[in-house]
């Protein structure tokens, strides 16, 4: 059956269609064909404007004055757009990096921003590649078969993050869990519940245990990013328990969350691209480029919104002061006008200006640590691994903002 253009912008609202590759792309292809610049009325929501042109996302990402992320920076139901608005109302309602525009945007990534420095990654470096070793041989523990995604790279990733966080092992299980519900809002074997009252609860739940962290981190301060977040002053003051916790909660999610869909896409491409994996693995040194050829073929972060301050023209299209754009990430690192053959998984692609992290001044915190681990986890994996094929069937996770495999059985030797 073939989609209308009107079909294919209601896919974008549509969590279940991001569980579906082949359904997303045809449909984002068909918008950048016909409709790059494409209003969206889909039920339940308040309507946007869909962009889809790598070139179109890149201009609104560099004109930050004029697009804001506030206050609508993520794809929700209008019900939940307005249950935000009343607790962003009350000073209850989460506020990340993502969620703020300058000057507070700038000031508060300030906080964070030495720990994700060059400097600062290569110090953490051997503590990666000791986990990435900890983790291919716990493939090996598993005797040639697992469920790649669920048992390896989704707690990879988790234990760097909140080691860098300098939390206790022993709260791991709970941030995974707490994570995926945050997540996996809209999926139905994720979510928590399907009410906005019990999603939003999930972001109580993960206040209150860094609310917990930060008096702790106050009265005995450690060596430890939380505790560089829970004693930050900004103008002499501490930051208030909300925008506290609320760093928290974007360095712990989006810190491995991404990464772990990253690092499971990215096997799965390899198995399915056997020459690729070929290739990689005799040439070791297409490993950087490799990773990034991962990062766009899965794109992790699938939208984030911005809203017009002002009237503005974006291919002959007027986009009206108040109106809400979505940015569409997968869309942009398909772009046949900026990737020679968008949709073949290419090891050694260069130049690869996939948009994956955002751009600008909202560019992603921790993209260089990114790197460090998919890098360190495949190059484990790749000179051990003997055999590898599917054991059953991938599946990904429905969601509207991030997510990649939730499920990938496979059957593997390794050495």
């Amino acid at each position: 059956m073939t989609l209308s253009v009107d079909e294919a912008g209601r896919a974008l609202a549509d969590p279940k269609a991001y569980a579906d590759d082949a359904r997303l792309h045809e449909a984002l292809a068909l918008l950048r064909r016909e409709a790059p610049v494409h209003w969206v009325e889909a039920p339940d929501y308040t309507p946007f404007w869909a962009i889809t042109k790598h070139a179109d996302v890149l201009e609104i990402e560099r004109n930050h004055e004029i697009f804001l992320n506030a206050p609508r920076p993520l794809l929700g139901t209008a019900e939940f757009d307005e249950l935000n608005r009343q607790r962003a109302e009350q000073g209850i309602a989460l506020r990340t990096l993502i969620h703020m525009d300058d000057p507070d945007h700038r000031v508060i990534r300030a906080i964070g921003a030495d720990w994700f420095r060059p400097r600062a990654m290569r110090a953490l470096e051997p503590r990666v590649k000791e986990l990435a070793k900890r983790y291919v041989d716990r493939m090996v523990e598993l005797g040639g078969e697992c469920d790649f995604a669920q048992q390896v790279a989704v707690h990879f990733p988790l234990y760097v993050i909140l080691s860098l966080l300098g939390l206790p092992e022993s709260d791991f299980d709970r941030m995974l869990k707490l994570t995926q519900e945050l997540f996996g809002g809209d999926d139905d074997e994720l979510q928590r519940g399907q009410s906005n009252e019990e999603k939003l609860q999930v972001l109580l739940d993960f206040f209150a245990y860094f609310q917990g962290l930060t008096e702790e981190r106050r009265k005995h301060p450690t060596d430890d990013l939380a505790s560089a977040i829970a004693n930050a002053r900004i103008d002499g003051e501490p930051l208030n328990d909300f925008d506290t916790a609320s760093y928290y909660v974007i360095i712990a999610t989006a810190g491995h969350d991404t990464t772990s869909a990253t690092i499971a896409g990215g096997l799965q491409a390899l198995i399915d691209h056997p020459d690729q994996r070929k290739r990689l693995t005799e040439n070791p040194d297409l490993m950087p480029l490799a990773v990034d050829e991962m990062i766009r073929w899965v794109t992790p972060v699938k939208e984030f919104m911005r809203t017009a301050t002002r009237d503005y023209e974006l291919r002959g299209t007027t986009i009206r002061e108040g109106d809400a754009v979505l940015l569409s990430y997968p869309s942009a690192n398909r772009d046949e006008d900026v990737f020679d053959d968008p949709f073949a998984f290419d090891a050694g692609r260069d130049p690869n200006k996939h948009l994956a992290f955002g751009f600008g001044v909202h560019y992603c915190l921790g993209a260089a640590l990114a790197r460090i681990e998919v890098r360190a986890f495949f190059e484990e994996l790749l000179p051990r691994l003997r055999s590898i094929e599917p054991a059953g069937p991938a599946e990904s996770i429905a969601t509207t903002f991030v997510g990649g495999l939730k499920r990938l059985p496979v059957r593997y030797s390794l050495a």
